[in-house]
């Protein structure tokens, strides 16, 4: 559960931004992003598998990037 205090004299505004930031750092809104929608095992699986490409394509892009 997160928990912002409101402090003194301060507005909603900077309070909710303060919130909002505090679930984007706890990974909430990834997760509900995550859950809107059914993903089928299979569909979870080759998203994971190019995940995985894209990481190991990026990571020999820099190892190799300085060799010349």
């Amino acid at each position: 559960m997160i928990h912002v205090k409101v402090r003194d004299n301060e507005n909603f505004e900077r309070a909710f931004k303060r919130f909002t930031k505090a679930c984007e750092k706890a990974g909430l809104m990834s997760d509900i992003k995550k859950h809107q929608h059914y993903e089928k095992p299979s569909e979870m699986k080759k998203r994971k598998e190019n995940a995985a490409r894209r990481k190991m394509r990026k990571m020999m892009h820099d190892r190799y990037r300085y060799r010349r």
